[in-house]
Formats: structure tokens, sequence, C-alpha cells
């Protein structure tokens, strides 16, 4: 991955805060306030941030706004811009980042990745997961430990459709967090609550006094991608029915994400009383067959998440749950052995262990 600092935009000064021209570009109050609430909200405020920017309206809008926030709250800003090579015109979109960072008196940081498909992952999957390893590696480069994301409410609830047509569970089913930790980074989206609408209306706020372009990605409204089909074939219907929905939706996802909450919370104490070896590895059999059936497979989910094993298929998880339950009625001394993507899970003498297969 090549990380490349634009030559052409100011060097913050001493003090991590970067001084533009005398004004910026027009700013939503709307937009602004719910970037400001996010920021004073965080435990300590950062000296610096990032914004990752595609170029699009919608994280060029959040560059815009954070360049005002940023500046009225003492914080040096970076514009973050990853270049996945897969379309024509990429050279342009980052043509036009490092062109709203000249605007914006902020500099930016380029990342070139080479987006790869793993067996069994899309497109859309490999290239997010090449642009959260770029954006890592540039905040990392830039002593940087929050990114912003331009993520909004009309985002959030075609997320929360594609993870029930997926079958998630209800930890899934709580979609995008306004704060994500990742490879060491913390990932805030203060725009979760906004409706796009809002957000178009400032680029076109921003074009007319500038005359900085945000640049479209075509496969945003191509039904052959997921998430497109969602925003393209779906929402057209879902609008013309329930106007209203993503809202609705937007809701449903906050009160997911207080019910996993709750869950994880129970499982957190549940797995305490398993009398867990202190590495949180292995758990006594015997006491986990005391819990509830709905308890013993929620805790066994908390237990594989903090052992960092992937999330098993409910088919999976079913299985395991039973060999284990007939396990304890055939006597500790049957030994069991189940691979779990990377991770074995292995019961020996009363106690499950999970470790990583070597």
């Amino acid at each position: 991955m090549n990380v490349r600092p634009t030559p052409d935009t100011p060097v913050p000064a001493e003090s991590g805060v970067v001084h533009s021209g005398p004004s910026l570009p027009p700013v939503s109050p709307e937009l602004s306030a719910a970037l400001r609430q996010a920021l004073l909200a965080l435990p300590e405020r950062p000296a610096r941030m990032a914004v990752a920017v595609s170029g699009g309206a919608d994280s060029a809008m959040l560059a815009v706004h954070a360049a005002a926030v940023a500046r009225e709250l003492g914080i040096g800003l970076s514009l973050f811009h990853v270049h996945h090579g897969l379309q024509a015109a990429a050279d342009a979109w980052g043509r036009q980042v490092h062109a709203l960072g000249s605007l914006l008196g902020v500099p930016v940081a380029e990342a070139r990745v080479q987006v790869e498909q793993a067996a069994g992952k899309g497109i859309e999957a490999a290239a997010r997961d090449a642009r959260y390893a770029a954006l890592a590696q540039l905040a990392d480069a830039d002593g940087i430990r929050h990114v912003l994301l331009a993520h909004h409410r009309n985002d959030q609830a075609e997320t929360v459709l594609l993870r029930l047509l997926r079958g998630t569970g209800l930890a899934g089913m709580a979609a995008m967090s306004p704060a994500t930790q990742r490879d060491g980074v913390w990932y805030l989206r203060p725009w979760l609550g906004q409706d796009r609408a809002t957000v178009l209306q400032a680029a076109a706020a921003v074009e007319a006094a500038c005359g900085w372009q945000a640049v479209q990605d075509p496969t945003n409204s191509d039904p052959r991608y997921t998430r497109a089909a969602v925003r393209e074939l779906l929402a057209p219907v879902l609008d013309g029915r329930w106007p209203g929905w993503r809202g609705i939706v937007a809701r449903h996802a906050a009160h997911m994400a207080e019910a996993a909450e709750i869950l994880d919370e129970v499982a957190r104490e549940d797995f305490a009383r398993l009398e867990p070896s202190p590495d949180g590895a292995s758990f006594s059999l015997q006491a986990w067959r005391g819990l509830s059936a709905a308890r013993q497979a929620q805790v066994l989910r908390h237990w594989l998440a903090q052992n960092g094993a992937r999330m098993p298929t409910d088919a999976r998880l079913r299985d395991l749950l039973r060999q284990l339950r007939e396990l304890h009625s055939l006597g500790h001394d049957r030994q069991l052995r189940v691979e779990q993507a990377g991770h074995v899970v292995r019961c020996h003498r009363g106690r499950v262990w999970v470790e990583r297969r070597g």
C-alpha cells in the first residue's frame, strides 16, 4: 500500500490546528451540530483527527463540516483517501479529494490498495476490508486515532435491511454503531441520525458557493451490487408505501443495540460464574450445563468472541450445543474436538477450551 501526503496543502501548525484562509465553504447548522455533539461526547478530545473521503457527496460534506468544527474546537484535521483502483475514474476522484483539501486548507493523505477477493467474499466486502486496512495504516502514519465516517440514516436503514435478509442475529440488527474500534483506530459516525437529503442540500450549497463538485460512483446505483440493489430496487417501493421507513428502521437498530448490550452484560455475568480460566480460554462444562438453553447459547457466543473466534453459523452453533449437552450426559472423560474457522473447540475432563488451530 502506498501512502502519499498531498504536496500542495498546508502543514498543520505546531498546535496541531490547521489554519486555512479567512473563510470556509458554507455549512449546515444541523449537520455541524450533530458532528460537534459527537466530538464533545468523547471521553477525551483528540488533538487530531481525520475524515475518510472518497470524493462522493457524503464524505466530502463531512470533510467540509469537520473543517469548520475542528477549527472551532481546536482539533487538527487531515483527509484520508483510499484509491481502490476499481473504477476508470479513480484517479480523477483522487484529484477531486486533493482539490477539496486545498479548498479547506487541510492536508490529504492517499493510500492505493489492491482489492483481492478471498474465497467466499464478494467484491464489496473485499473492498471494505482493504479500505479499513488502508485507513488504519494512514492513521498510524499520521499519529491519528479517530477517523470520521460519513454514514447517515439512509445507510443505516439499508444496512438493517441487508442484515435482516441475510439472517443476522440481534447484534447484527443493531447495524452500525456511532463509534467502533478496529485495528487500534476509533471510527466515529456522527451522522447516523441525519437524512441524506440534508447532506445533498449541503453539497449543493458548497457547489454554488465554491464550484467544487462531488464525484459520482456508478456502483452506487448499479443493482448488480447488493447494497445498490436495496437502494435502487427495494427502497423506492418502501418510499411509496411507507415514506418514513428509514427513520423507523434506524430506531429499530437503536433498540436492537440496547437489547444487544443488555444481553452482552448478562453473558459476561454468566461467564464469570462458569469457573473460567485466568485467560478466559476455558470454562466448566458442569457449570455451563446449569444455564438455560438460551443462555448457554449466548454465553458460548460471548466466549468465542472474547477469544477472537469467528461466529459460527446457526447450524454449526446448534451442532456444537448439541455435542456439549450430550457430552455431559455421557461423562466428562469423553473428548470432543470441533473446528471453527481457524479455531478448535475441545472438551477434556470437564472443561471446554478454545484455541487457535495450529
